[in-house]
């Protein structure tokens, strides 16, 4: 029997294409969806028989897993129940977005997806103690997939060693016949595929090249926080400084252990020339309240810091405009690091000036750490 084939173009029938799409989906069946990078075709992930027919259908060695796909980011939980803080950075970054993320799972047991279904569905789900997890940016594999109460899979609309279809006359080319239903969604954003990365531990492997490039997915990973005042002796490299003290103390680790984890905190001056040390009372202020200057070195403000910060804290609204002279598209990202108010040099002043200064610093950084996710 020809595959039935509905659009979702027309905007009056489109919550009954979706709902026929979970329903199909839902009784076991196969059903074509579009994503931003090629069509797809899904089955549910709990039944035997669907996946032996999602298998079948692709041609596929039926050792190799699929992936699981989700309709939002928070779905990942029901599936992994413990993410690391590099996991959570890409989630929060990629998804909804053209990149399958594989998992490791010590304990599967442990995720509430057993418990739903019951322990069954763990040699459906898991391989090797992994779980493969896309999260798409299509508005229609998101509605379907949010629509549908079990876990559901999904792989290229093409059979093994064919390229994937972009299109719906390419689904119907390849399986016509072999899905219940293909939802024709147009052409699709991307002319790739999804990158499949591999995660584990701090670090990742990326097994598929594709859309997300492997600069991209680096800065996924990571977090970038830059300090900026003028010279780099004084209020930036104190921030810095505290700043990472604090963030340790959070994660549990020294500060040396933070770039293992793929978090990096530094300071620049818009006036600095670059290569001298933090001045004596900026080393003395930190000092006292558990932090450390003893290595700084001065840098220079310049576009590759900023492009390459998640967030700029500046001490004064001079500072903020000297950062945008130099990045003019850099956003919202660049902020005063105490909102409405500069922080007053304390160079060449007593070391009561550098003590409150450094205080009034060290409870801004504080602050500003709530509404950063690590």
């Amino acid at each position: 029997m020809p595959t039935e084939v509905l659009t979702c173009l027309d905007t009056k029938a489109y919550d009954e294409v979706v709902a026929k799409a979970a329903s199909l989906l839902s009784a076991g069946k196969l059903v074509a969806i579009p994503t931003e990078t090629v069509y797809g075709v899904a089955a549910r992930a709990d039944s035997v028989e669907a996946i032996a027919t999602l298998k079948q259908v692709k041609g596929r060695d039926a050792a190799k897993p699929f992936s699981l796909h989700i309709g939002g980011p928070d779905d990942v939980h029901r599936y992994v129940p413990e993410l690391s803080q590099i996991a959570k950075r890409i989630i929060r970054r990629a998804w909804p977005g053209p990149l399958s993320v594989v998992f490791p799972v010590k304990s599967p047991n442990d995720a509430p997806i057993v418990e739903e279904l019951g322990p069954e569905v763990i040699d459906l789900l898991y391989h090797e103690q992994t779980i493969g997890v896309r999260c798409p940016d299509h508005r229609v594999a998101i509605d379907v997939l949010s629509r549908v109460p079990h876990p559901v899979v999904a792989a290229s609309a093409n059979r093994a060693g064919q390229p994937p279809p972009r299109d719906i006359a390419g689904v119907l080319a390849e399986l016509d016949g072999d899905v219940a239903l293909a939802i024709d969604g147009g052409t699709t954003q991307y002319e790739g595929p999804s990158t499949v990365v591999r995660l584990d531990g701090d670090g990742f492997e990326v097994l598929r090249e594709g859309v997300v490039s492997t600069r991209v997915l680096k800065k996924y990973m990571t977090v970038n926080i830059l300090f900026v005042c003028s010279g780099n002796t004084c209020r930036s490299p104190m921030a810095e400084a505290l700043c990472r003290q604090e963030i340790a103390k959070g994660q549990g680790c020294s500060v040396d252990e933070l770039a293992d984890r793929g978090i990096y905190v530094r300071s620049a001056g818009a006036s600095s020339f670059g290569g001298g040390p933090a001045s004596g009372g900026a080393v003395q202020a930190v000092k006292e309240l558990g932090a450390n200057l003893d290595d700084h070195h001065a840098q220079s403000l310049d576009q590759v810091l900023i492009n390459s910060a998640d967030h700029i804290f500046c001490m004064t609204s001079g500072h903020v405009e000297a950062v945008k002279s130099l990045v003019p598209d850099v956003g919202d990202k660049v902020q005063l690091l105490i909102e409405g108010r500069d922080v007053n040099d304390p160079f060449g002043g007593s070391a009561e000036e550098y003590q409150r200064c450094a205080q009034q610093i060290s409870a801004a950084v504080q602050e500003r750490l709530k509404g950063i996710t690590l």
